[in-house]
């Protein structure tokens, strides 16, 4: 699959900078798109800063700016999205907030991509292995993440034949945000963004064409 042209939404974040190094160690072009602007030590072929992908128009226009400066697009990885943890009895703003930037930033860039990836192209999106089951103080995020679920599978049936659509489940990342919102935790147990990142390159490869629809766990500690 070297050399194609790979879009990845959240792309300044730890996820998807990671996904986006990944990419390019491949021999792939990237385009890192995100709400934020670059940080000084992003490195990607293009960049698409200041994109809302909540509103499907600006999505629309992400996708348009990023295949341009790629000068394609094959793959797309939906990475932006975010965590909150908030009991059911608290702030009920969450689960709106989490279903905007998890599910509705996937779903936009997804509808907006689908007629402009070429042919044997792919869509991966960013689940998480908490959607099957939601802890205390988990229901918003699990249910935004579950959606992404059934997002991926409904694309998956509606695109088969020319454009594949899996998704990753990781366990809790290992990023400097996550380590800042759980400072008890202990990381050890969590799950590196590279390793996420691997998974995600395999699932766009040519090696896993005959993948399409699946939800795969990604849930062991690794560096």
């Amino acid at each position: 699959m070297a050399g194609r042209c790979v879009l990845v939404t959240g792309g300044f974040g730890a996820l998807g900078a990671a996904v986006g190094r990944a990419f390019a160690k491949a021999g792939d072009r990237v385009a890192l798109i995100d709400l934020a602007q670059p940080p000084p030590d992003a490195v990607a072929d293009a960049f698409v800063a200041g994109a809302d992908l909540t509103d499907p128009t600006a999505a629309q226009r992400a996708f348009e700016r990023a295949r341009a400066g790629l000068g394609g697009a094959d793959v797309l990885v939906n990475a932006a999205g975010g965590f909150r943890f908030e009991p059911v009895a608290s702030d009920p703003g969450v689960w709106t907030l989490l279903h905007r930037i998890n599910l509705l930033t996937a779903l936009h860039m997804s509808r907006a991509a689908a007629p402009g990836l070429s042919d044997g192209g792919a869509i991966v999106n960013v689940g998480a292995a908490a959607s099957a089951r939601a802890g205390a103080g988990m229901g918003a995020y699990a249910a935004s993440k579950a959606a992404v679920a059934r997002l991926t599978e409904a694309l998956a049936a509606e695109l088969e034949g020319r454009i594949r659509v899996n998704a990753v489940l990781p366990l809790t990342m290992d990023t400097p945000q996550n380590r800042a919102d759980m400072p008890s935790a202990d990381p050890a147990g969590w799950t590196s963004t590279a390793a996420v990142a691997d998974v995600i390159v395999f699932l766009a490869s040519d090696g896993a064409r005959a993948i399409n629809g699946a939800l795969v766990p990604v849930t062991q500690p690794a560096a």
